[in-house]
């Protein structure tokens, strides 16, 4: 741990080597992030869901990455057929009937805001103008929202093959008792001591799959979307049972859902496929730079890419001091804007606040960024995390960990003030609790 000698120190090397960035409105905002172009994948994260600042850098960044250097896919820690619904909407294709309002269940904020809805806007009108072949898909990495997911795959096949659609239905039939609660099928699983849906939902996949040659060509960009919603479906089934065996069991689950989501988009986009992701710090920060990695067994969506596509991945983080971010007391209960606690002295959030730069991007790469900065910023330290809920009465508990900054990240942006998101009014409903209580 450093010092408070030492945190000095680092605060001033983080000076030095800070880039001003303009304001978020200035166009000029993201000519910075013009130096990671040449990664595949960049994933651009966020220490809040609730944070206006976030949003809307990322949003400026990915428009830069799209009009300037040939990335065609947005992909975001959202439920796959929530996200397929505005990719839809912005590549100007028809909407299945099966297909639901998205982002209708808790936390209806993290999606249904004013910053995102205002780069949809941008994406639809930027794709309007193009080829078909040529616009910019959008698309969900995360494993819930498992009955939208049946449900998709149930439509598509009784569209395509009839008689699979009746098996899909019986097979899947298995979790209609626990389709409104599905966590409590993974207590029933545990107590029996097997999945008792688990073959069923398996075989639909590799059904999909054997036919793949049969349903694909006439409209793959369909078949892409049932065989990953059949994916999904499995992988749920396993999720829901993986959470009663201990955290890192769930998360590892659920991240390794993400790098696979994320992978075959790549393979199915072919060699000229470049992709931006959006997700939290925790997600996109190589967890082995963390107490995530080291103490609990936890790997994520950023070791991952960086395992799998290595000298092709980027990851950027992003950070706050203080300011409102919107967020929940507890799983699902109301949205409220609260008030974030200026950052604790032993964090890195801290030594960034200390250099007395308001708005920066700071290039943690070898060979770009100074070395003596790489050295202090990889010192382990307390990283700041909030979720969709934020506890600020017990902060240091629930929304701190240690981590090497340097290390996790290639890129990191500061925004010392932060406000929270313009939530947007929508129906909300219940929201799986298997992501409680961080909900990361």
């Amino acid at each position: 741990m450093l010092d408070d000698e030492a945190a000095g120190t680092a605060a001033a090397l983080v000076a030095d080597a800070a880039e001003p960035l303009p304001d978020l409105d200035d166009p000029v905002f993201a000519d910075a992030f013009d130096r990671f172009a040449d990664a595949r994948i960049i994933c651009l994260g966020e220490a809040s869901h609730g944070t206006s600042e976030f949003y809307r850098a990322r949003a400026a960044i990915t428009r830069r990455l799209v009009e300037r250097h040939g990335f065609n896919m947005v992909a975001v820690e959202a439920d796959w057929p929530d996200a397929a619904v505005v990719d839809r909407i912005v590549r100007g294709k028809p909407s299945p009937p099966e297909a639901e309002t998205p982002f209708t269940r808790f936390p209806t904020w993290m999606w249904r805001n004013a910053e995102f809805e205002a780069f949809v806007g941008w994406l639809k009108d930027w794709n309007r103008t193009r080829d078909s072949g040529a616009r910019v898909s959008f698309h969900g990495l995360d494993l819930y929202n498992m009955n939208a997911s049946i449900a998709a795959v149930i439509g598509y096949l009784e569209r395509t093959d009839p008689a699979a659609a009746r098996e899909a239905r019986r097979l899947y039939g298995c979790l209609k008792p626990w389709k409104e609660q599905p966590a409590i099928y993974g207590r029933m699983a545990l107590s029996e001591g097997h999945g008792r849906c688990e073959a069923g939902v398996v075989k639909l996949l590799r059904d999909l799959f054997a036919n793949e040659q049969r349903y694909a060509p006439g409209d793959p960009d369909s078949f892409l979307d049932a065989a990953q919603n059949a994916r999904l479906v499995a992988n749920a089934e396993a999720y829901y049972r993986a959470m009663y065996h201990g955290s890192a069991a769930s998360w590892n689950l659920r991240d390794e859902h993400m790098a696979d989501t994320l992978d075959i988009l790549l393979q199915r986009g072919g060699a000229g496929a470049k992709v931006v992701v959006w997700a939290h710090n925790s997600h996109i920060g190589d967890a082995r730079q963390t107490d995530m990695g080291r103490s609990r067994d936890e790997l994520n969506l950023g070791q991952l890419v960086r395992e799998r596509h290595d000298g092709a991945a980027c990851l950027i983080g992003f950070g706050t001091h203080k300011g409102t971010v919107a967020a929940a007391d507890d799983w699902d209960e109301p949205m409220r804007i609260k008030t974030v606690k200026p950052s604790r002295p032993d964090s890195f959030e801290r030594i960034l606040h200390d250099s007395g730069c308001e708005r920066f991007m700071l290039d943690l790469r070898k060979g770009s960024a100074p070395e003596q900065l790489r050295e202090a910023l990889s010192e382990e330290r307390l990283e700041r995390y909030i979720g969709v809920i934020y506890r600020p009465e017990t902060e240091r508990w629930s929304h701190y960990s240690e981590a090497s900054l340097a290390a996790q990240y290639d890129a990191f942006v500061w925004f010392d003030t932060t406000e929270a998101v313009t939530a947007t009014i929508a129906p909300e409903g219940a929201g799986p609790d298997e992501i409680w209580p961080s909900g990361l």
